[in-house]
């Protein structure tokens, strides 16, 4: 008798323990279709053009969830990009070293005198509607898409001229490779037009802790009032 307690009890610990190495964590997939949706629901895993129309893609978030291991980042998560990439700082990082923190993110370069100001400007506005309670569990990620010319030297200068200083302001230079993978991953688009001179997407990313993306706002000067509400979320559940 005492025999089979013991084994009960033993097998009640293994249960308790199998259990809290997993837990349920909801993660969002970006998927992209058809704005003419051509060919009725159907769905891609990446950005590109449409097979029939040759329309852009857009891009749609759907929430999924699965068991995942304590400490495990899901497959949609930027952490797995192993680039290393180079801070204004001076130091060598790869971007699982941003883990436990909200991540708002936007691709600029230094040398943009129409777009890519009024997106800092944009990330400035996002910042000062975030209360200084949240703003330590958030950091802002400015990724150059200009890797050349936008050292972390020239990063550093870059950050002084904008007041962005403080240490939630984060900006990056990589490689060209580690660049374009990156701006895959968000759906920018880029092009270099001339020496110092690029076309690009505007898009200012938010992802959570695990480097999962959450939400997007596309576009220069819009209403940013959602944008504040996913990164508020966030912050206060972490």
């Amino acid at each position: 008798m005492k025999n089979l307690k013991l084994i009960l009890m033993l097998s009640v610990l293994i249960s308790v323990s199998c259990k809290n190495e997993k837990s349920t964590r909801a993660f969002t997939e970006v998927i992209y279709y058809c704005p003419m949706n051509c060919e009725v629901d159907k769905t891609y895993k990446e950005p590109g053009s449409c097979l029939m129309c040759k329309m852009d893609l857009i891009a749609n978030q759907q929430e999924k969830s699965r068991h995942l291991n304590e400490g495990e980042i899901s497959d949609e998560s930027i952490f797995h990009l192993t680039s290393l990439w180079n801070t204004h700082q001076g130091e060598i990082i790869q971007l699982e070293e941003l883990k436990g923190k909200t991540l708002v993110m936007v691709m600029i370069y230094t040398t943009c005198k129409a777009a890519c100001p009024r997106l800092v400007t944009d990330m400035r506005n996002i910042e000062a509607q975030i209360p200084k309670s949240n703003i330590e569990n958030l950091r802002f990620v400015l990724v150059s898409i200009d890797p050349t010319n936008d050292t972390p030297k020239r990063l550093k200068e870059f950050a002084l001229e904008n007041k962005m200083e403080e240490e939630q302001w984060v900006f990056l230079q990589g490689t060209e490779s580690g660049v374009r993978e990156f701006a895959n991953v968000l759906a920018v688009k880029y092009k270099q037009i001339s020496p110092l001179d690029f076309s690009h997407s505007n898009i200012i990313s938010v992802f959570n802790i695990s480097g999962e993306l959450i939400h997007q706002q596309e576009g220069l000067g819009v209403d940013n009032k959602e944008t504040i509400h996913a990164i508020l979320e966030l912050t206060s559940e972490n």
